[in-house]
């Protein structure tokens, strides 16, 4: 079982063992190892370990029992890891008990005991094992990873190597960037840590990955194809901009997860202790929330300057009529920005605040083209399966186990009410 929360590198260190033995196959004992990896709490019980269907009263089999079988029938000398994902609880955990000790046996309701091989091994990644039953846990090695101990520097070196090649090859701007990472990053979380609430709980590595997130946006620029070349006056100019972007990034990664309260604290902490050091021009008169980085002309700009001035429609009817604010410009700027870069964006925040909305009205009028929306409103009583099944009525089957959107169309699946879907009794 690999234990610890999210972000302490659980996922990365199995597939790198992974990958590291079945390079090395034939070398001393060494050989390919495949991953068969599930979620046990994206599907029931019984679509987990099979059951009888009640209106032909036939066994179907479970995607466990599918997964194990095939593994099984292989005859070779390979590993196999049957990899579960996901919470562990008291429920479905306790049917693996006969197949994690000795035995290694999976019985199922049908009579059908499958015995596993030597070569198998059934792997677990858990954030924590509050619900876990002693017998479970007494069957396994525990291996804890926290993300206290990997800390940030990893993430940054391995961001700065995925950078757009023209940008990696310009020694001078990845090591600018490597040295405000390193001067700033801990520091600045730190801080917010000691000092800032946060209504919603976050980890330092996310926060730092959306740093990377937000600059890799503006990054998206320099990335070369066959029509299209970067000279080195277009990098000189980025390079001229790095400290500025930089502290965009770092302004709406570490500083945004708090309150006012709090950002009225960060804004001072980081005009002393950033700001003072990174030799540009930053204006005074409001807080640094309320400013955008202009890469045209290289100049903050007050967020309401951004966008033009608004008239009324006179046809819109009163419902319609939605009179842009700072806050909402800058909400649907950054959703907007994030969507066309392929990154995933999240919108927490109370009821009321305008967030179904702004996305709805960003969604349906101010992107390209190309991109389509597929609304999805969760409830108390929204499934697995009845989501699955939603997405597979929109979906375009590619190729075998491939499916997506109109060939040249890009799906944004907008989930709204995410909160919703009531918890089961372990809090999955």
């Amino acid at each position: 079982m690999l234990v610890g929360p999210t972000g302490g590198g659980k996922t990365m260190n199995c597939r790198v063992l992974q990958h590291a033995m079945s390079a090395l196959a034939g070398q001393d004992s060494f050989t390919k190892v495949h991953v068969d990896c599930l979620n046990p709490k994206s599907i029931t019980m019984d679509q987990l370990y099979g059951f009888v269907d009640p209106q032909t009263t036939e066994w179907q089999d479970g995607v466990l029992a599918k997964l194990v079988i095939e593994c099984t029938k292989d005859a070779s000398a390979d590993l196999h890891w049957v990899y579960f994902d996901g919470p562990v609880d008291a429920i479905w955990i306790e049917n693996m008990n006969t197949v994690l000790d000795d035995n290694k046996k999976l019985c199922l309701n049908s009579g059908q005991i499958i015995t596993l091989t030597s070569r198998m091994t059934m792997m677990f990644e858990v954030e924590d094992l509050a619900v876990a039953s002693p017998a479970t846990v007494s069957r396994c090695g525990m291996v804890y990873m926290e993300p206290g101990s990997l800390t940030l520097a990893p993430l940054v070196k391995s961001w700065i190597n995925s950078v757009p090649p023209r940008i990696r090859e310009t020694k001078s701007i990845t090591d600018k960037l490597q040295g405000l990472f390193d001067k700033y990053l801990d520091d600045s979380c730190y801080y917010m840590r000691k000092n800032l609430p946060e209504p919603v709980k976050t980890v330092d590595n996310n926060v730092a990955q959306s740093i990377f997130r937000i600059i890799d946006c503006y990054f998206s620029p320099y990335v070369e194809n066959e029509i299209k070349k970067i000279s080195k006056e277009e990098l000189n100019n980025l390079e001229s901009m790095i400290n500025q972007l930089f502290f965009f990034g770092l302004v709406w990664a570490v500083g945004v997860t708090t309150t006012l309260d709090g950002r009225i604290k960060f804004d001072k902490w980081a005009r002393e202790n950033i700001l003072s050091k990174l030799g540009f021009d930053f204006p005074a008169d409001r807080l640094i929330y309320d400013y955008k980085f202009n890469i045209e002309t290289k100049e903050w700009q007050y967020w309401r300057e951004t966008v033009p001035e608004y008239t009324v429609d006179i046809k819109a009817s009163y419902n319609e009529i939605l009179v842009p604010t700072v806050d909402s410009i800058r909400m649907k700027y950054f959703i907007k920005t994030l969507v066309m870069n392929n990154k995933h964006v999240l919108t927490p925040g109370p009821t009321g605040t305008g967030k179904s909305v702004n996305i709805a009205e960003l969604l349906t009028y101010e992107l390209p083209e190309e991109f389509q929306t597929l609304a999805i409103t969760f409830s108390a009583q929204t499934s697995a399966n009845q989501t699955q099944d939603y997405l597979d009525d929109k979906f375009e089957k590619r190729r075998k186990g491939v499916f997506g959107p109109p060939i040249g169309k890009k799906f944004i699946i907008f989930i709204d009410d995410l909160n919703m879907p009531k918890k089961e009794e372990y809090g999955a």
